[in-house]
C-alpha cells in the first residue's frame, strides 16, 4: 500500500527504520530486530541505503524480503549518488519488481572522503530532479527528507525550506524529517513550511540515544543540535551505558508524546538495527495499532 494513502487517516503513522549490515553475518540478527519491530504493527518499516550507493542490491533485497515475506509495507531509500538516469530507472524497475511501491528520495551525501557532493555525468544533483524522475514513472509514493534546523549545507533554514518546497512541488507525498531533540525546533520547520505552501504529511524522526559518542559524532556530521539540558544529563553518565540508555529512552517517551499531542503527522524511529530500546519506547506511547 502507497505510504501517501496510508497517510490519509485521521491517526499518526508509526514507522521504523533499518540498515544494511556491513557484515554478512548479521543479516541474521538485523530480521531478528526486524521481526520483534513488527509486532509493534507500524504502518511501515524503512530501509536506508548505504554512503555512495554501497548498498544498493541489499536494500532491494531486504526491503523485497520485508515486504513480501514479512508481509510488512516498507520505505525503500534512494539516493543520486554516482547514479545515471539509466543506473535509477533500472533501480526503479527492480523495486516494481519486488512489490515495492514506496520511495524515499535523496540526494545522498559524497561519497567516501569528498567533501561536495558533485553528480555524475547523466545523473542529478539534487533531490527534487530524482522525486521528478520518481514521478514521471507514476508508480511510487514518494517521501523525501526535511531538516527542521536545516540541512548542513544550507545558508539558513529558510533557504533550506525553499529548497524543501521545490522537491514537494516536484511530486513529494510527505516528508520525514532529520533527527532534532527539540520539539520547538520541529514546530518551527512545520510552520514555516506550511507558511509557504508546503502542505505534505510531516512525519518526526526520533532518535533513542543508546550511546553518547555516538550520538556526539552524528549530530556533528548532519548538524543537529542536541539541547543543552539533555547533554548536561547524559554528560553526567557519558560512561555508564545503562544509564545513557535509560534516560535516552525516557527522552524519547516525553518527546514523542508531546508531539502527538500537537498534532505530527506520524513518529519515524531510527532504530540503528536493535529492537529493545525503540519496543520500550513504544509501549508507552498511545498510538492507534496499525498507525
Amino acid at each position: 500500500m502507497k505510504i501517501r494513502e496510508l497517510l490519509k487517516d485521521d491517526f499518526p503513522t508509526l514507522s521504523f527504520e533499518f540498515f544494511p549490515p556491513k557484515r554478512e553475518g548479521n543479516i541474521d540478527s538485523l530480521y531478528l530486530a526486524i521481526n520483534e519491530l513488527i509486532t509493534l504493527t507500524p504502518s511501515f518499516v524503512s530501509v536506508t541505503y548505504g554512503a555512495g550507493g554501497t548498498t544498493r542490491d541489499k536494500t532491494v533485497e531486504i526491503a523485497s524480503k520485508i515486504k513480501n515475506d514479512f508481509g510488512q509495507e516498507v520505505l525503500a531509500h534512494l539516493t543520486c549518488v554516482q547514479s545515471t538516469q539509466d543506473d535509477i530507472a533500472e533501480i526503479l524497475g527492480d523495486l516494481k519488481e519486488h512489490n515495492i511501491e514506496n520511495i524515499l528520495a535523496l540526494r545522498g551525501d559524497p561519497p567516501g572522503d569528498d567533501k561536495v557532493f558533485m553528480k555524475v555525468e547523466g545523473g542529478f544533483g539534487y533531490a527534487n530532479e530524482l522525486v521528478e524522475f520518481i514521478r514521471s514513472h507514476d508508480q511510487f509514493s514518494i517521501g523525501v527528507a526535511g531538516y527542521p534546523e536545516g540541512h548542513i549545507e544550507a545558508p539558513n533554514l529558510d533557504t533550506d525550506i525553499v529548497n524543501l518546497k521545490r522537491k514537494v512541488n516536484a511530486g513529494a507525498d510527505f516528508i520525514i524529517t532529520q533527527i532534532c531533540f527539540e520539539n520547538d525546533s520541529i514546530y518551527h520547520f512545520r510552520d514555516r513550511a506550511r507558511s509557504l505552501g508546503i502542505e505534505a504529511p510531516i512525519i518526526a524522526g526520533i532518535f533513542p540515544i543508546f550511546n553518547f559518542k555516538q550520538i556526539q559524532k552524528m549530530t556533528t556530521l548532519c548538524g543537529a543540535t542536541i539541547p543543552s539540558n539533555l547533554e548536561r544529563s547524559l554528560s553526567r553518565v557519558s560512561e555508564k551505558n545503562e544509564e545513557i540508555e535509560k534516560y535516552g529512552i525516557e527522552y524519547a517517551i516525553r518527546q514523542s508524546e508531546d508531539l502527538l499531542k500537537n498534532g505530527i503527522s506520524g513518529l519515524h524511529f531510527y532504530s540503528m538495527n536493535k529492537s529493545s530500546h525503540v519496543i520500550k519506547i513504544v509501549e508507552e506511547l498511545s498510538i492507534p495499532k496499525g498507525g
